[in-house]
């Protein structure tokens, strides 16, 4: 009796382990009629754009360069939108708006001629950067030539030119390597230190080498160099007590209420960007009326 229930448990046991192993066979992956796979893998440009961005807050933004002239070309004819911070919850990419595709057709051009700058991957990025020096300083004197003969042209004195049109039009690319410096940047030293390091090379090296080499080349020849100064004393003079009221300024905004030399909240921004670009203003404006004689300089 208990040998005939032995037997029968033992075929229900064989009998449960053969389903079993049935049924886990019918779970192995097996070939089919389709024995090939083609998988096409795509670059996302709006996964991307979103993965820079975190990286810029993050302050890595070092690590962001161009491997190939290929994606240095598909970004310059490409509309980004702006560098706007999004906020965390937002789960779609910021569309371009309509000032974003204003500004690319405007600049379209200069994205497609500095997309011909060797990419950084290429020499560590050193060949990049002196190609870009480079390119920049032939820039910088296509912008200044024109501007001297904007003033030729409409009969304004070169003082009131220099101040005006020459230095406007020179210190685009430290505006936008400011600009570029105090999003990317974590602190503001990189973006001010972008100005008061332009201004010294302006200084010491521009006016500096070239009044040495006409120096020397004069006194080669047995002639003396002498250059008038004109309205120097008064504009220098005049933006040296500006420059300081300014970083009395930045100093100020150190509070903790405002956070920092830059940004900060929305009243203290406009209020600083209002009374640096009045500043300037009344430079030029002083300065211009020194230069034709209606106010008495020294």
């Amino acid at each position: 009796m208990k040998r005939g229930i032995s037997g029968e448990d033992e075929g229900n046991q064989a009998a449960e382990k053969k389903d079993a192993k049935r049924i886990a066979e019918m779970g192995k992956p097996t070939l089919g009629e389709i024995c090939k796979l083609e998988v096409i893998i795509e670059e996302s440009y709006e996964f991307k754009s979103t993965v820079d961005k975190l990286i810029k807050k993050t302050n890595l933004a070092v690590v962001i360069g161009t491997y190939s002239w290929r994606e240095q070309f598909l970004e310059a004819i490409t509309v980004s939108a702006g560098d706007d911070d999004v906020d965390d919850d937002a789960r779609e990419e910021k569309l371009p708006s309509c000032f974003d595709y204003v500004m690319h057709f405007l600049t379209v051009f200069w994205k497609v001629l500095f997309a011909f700058v060797p990419p950084t991957e290429y020499g560590n990025g050193w060949v990049c950067f002196f190609i870009c020096i480079g390119v920049i300083g032939i820039l910088t004197t296509v912008i200044g030539d024109l501007a001297s003969h904007f003033g030729c042209t409409v009969g304004l004195k070169d003082s009131v030119t220099a101040v005006v049109f020459v230095a406007l039009g020179t210190s685009v690319p430290d505006t936008f390597a400011s600009k570029v410096a105090a999003i990317q940047d974590q602190y503001a030293d990189a973006s001010i230190g972008n100005v008061t390091g332009s201004n010294a090379v302006n200084v010491f090296l521009g006016i500096g080498i070239a009044w040495s080499i006409a120096a020397i080349y004069k006194g080669t020849h047995g002639k003396k160099f002498y250059v008038k100064p004109g309205s120097l004393a008064f504009t220098v003079t005049l933006f040296t007590i500006f420059a300081f009221f300014n970083v009395l300024v930045l100093m100020y905004r150190r509070r903790p209420g405002i956070g920092g030399e830059l940004g900060g909240p929305w009243g203290y921004k406009l209020a600083t960007t209002m009374l640096f670009f009045g500043l300037w203003l009344l430079y030029v404006v002083f300065s211009s009326l020194e230069a034709y004689c209606h106010i008495k300089g020294f």
